[in-house]
């Protein structure tokens, strides 16, 4: 048992729990740490003990031990930090991604995608894709792709998201179009890529290709 327990609630999202006690001569102290972020909690445990052998010894040691103690804490507060940070690097938001791309229902190459929601890709094999113009970026052997086609609405503008890496071109009138906004982050739980189009409105075909993966998530909405 640890006697002398102790609770201390930090500021914001930083929760801490002390519990010291002593054994023999040494003195521990258990130090319990969780930290939140809007992906979950992090709960960590650090036990610090310090021997006492001479007043000299002591000191020396103790100040070490905190030290090592202190920069952990550091450490893994900065990672949660990073981790709650990672969406927000991108250049423009993608709340609406992160709450459509878990519920995503399935579509197979060649579907229609409904401007304002998302979709769950099947893909293929990329050699077995009829691409209307060959990708901007030529595929590696062994990735997948799909098309898909898109109702271009009245204000001409795409936001295209995708839940992880691909190749994205978009294809209206037999050309394909430059993308003319481009944001991608690796720390983003669940989104990698956004990307923005102007167009005319009518019809558009979206033409995925280089996934790693046989299944990717698309949202098409309209830029925020």
């Amino acid at each position: 048992m640890w006697p002398g327990h102790k609770s201390s609630p930090g500021a914001g999202p930083f929760t801490s729990h002390g519990l010291s006690s002593t054994i023999g001569d040494c003195n521990y102290f258990q130090s319990d740490f969780e930290i939140c972020s809007r992906y979950g909690c992090i709960h960590l445990v650090k036990v610090v003990y310090l021997r006492v052998d001479t007043p000299n010894q002591t000191g020396s040691f103790a100040i070490k031990k905190v030290a090592i103690s202190l920069f952990a804490i550091l450490a893994s507060t900065s990672f949660a930090m990073a981790a709650d940070a990672g969406c927000d690097a991108f250049k423009w938001p993608v709340t609406r991604e992160q709450e459509l791309f878990p519920a995503a229902p399935a579509a197979q190459s060649g579907a229609s995608l409904a401007f304002g929601e998302a979709a769950d890709m099947a893909l293929e094999p990329v050699d077995a894709v009829s691409f209307m113009v060959s990708p901007q970026r030529a595929p590696a052997a062994g990735t997948f792709g799909a098309t898909a086609n898109v109702a271009v609405p009245t204000e001409g503008e795409l936001q295209i998201s995708l839940s992880d890496e691909a190749w994205v071109d978009v294809i209206q009138d037999g050309q394909a179009v430059k993308s003319a906004g481009f944001s991608g982050v690796k720390t983003c739980l669940g989104v990698r890529k956004s990307l923005r189009f102007k167009l005319t409105p009518g019809a558009a075909t979206i033409q995925l290709s280089g996934a790693r993966k046989e299944n990717l998530k698309v949202a098409v909405l309209a830029p925020e």
